[in-house]
């Protein structure tokens, strides 16, 4: 199986590697946020999204993310209930920040990224509490945690849970609890991709 520690541009195995569903997807989000950002225009977008849905390998993704920055959020230094309401936009939690027990992500017809991979998170069992009309709302975990998705309920949408690991010693709880209505909830680790490009980008800002 192919490992976790691949690097983009690191080999040229590494390059020519397949890319996976979850690979794609994890690109394809970072697209549009960046769309959201200004970074993009809607043309752009459309043109990105096609290559990376149409990506076969690791070297066919790395250039459609290239020119664009890891976001990163502020630091959240309380335990107040961290709330992310997105209406019609795209809202993300990613980069490093301090996880609070308690969370309400409500996604109307926008897209809430929720990344806990370099977070701070102080307490073993958090709550997040999940309203989702026509939007999106997508949690990535580290490996070793611990998903619950009992609570919700559904309509026409979807609740999926790529979280099957055995729980780690220093394992966290998630606990969601709430409703999709016709968009998604999508619970998954990160992918081997994501993980290279976090690496890819932290090393730049430390070079």
């Amino acid at each position: 199986m192919p490992s976790d520690e691949i690097s983009p541009r690191r080999s040229d195995a590494a390059a020519k590697m397949r890319a996976a569903d979850s690979d794609r997807e994890a690109v394809a989000e970072r697209l549009r946020d960046a769309a959201a950002e200004g970074r993009l225009s809607m043309d752009e977008l459309e043109e990105r999204l096609d290559a990376a849905f149409s990506a076969k390998t690791f070297a066919d993704l790395e250039p459609i993310v290239d020119d664009l920055p890891e976001a990163a959020s502020a630091p959240r230094r309380t335990d107040e209930p961290l709330v992310l309401k997105a209406g019609g936009s795209n809202l993300r939690q990613t980069g490093y920040w301090v996880a609070p027990s308690e969370i309400v992500a409500s996604a109307g017809m926008g897209n809430i990224k929720l990344d806990f991979t370099e977070a701070e998170c102080p307490h073993k069992v958090m709550t997040v509490k999940v309203s989702a009309g026509m939007g999106n709302v997508v949690v990535v975990v580290p490996r070793g945690w611990e998903v619950q998705t009992q609570e919700m309920s559904t309509g026409m949408g979807n609740v999926i849970n790529r979280v099957t690991d055995p729980p780690g010693r220093d394992s966290r709880l998630l606990r969601f609890s709430g409703n999709v209505t016709m968009g998604n909830l999508k619970v998954r680790y990160p992918s081997r991709f994501e993980l290279a490009w976090k690496r890819r980008a932290a090393a730049k800002r430390q070079a």
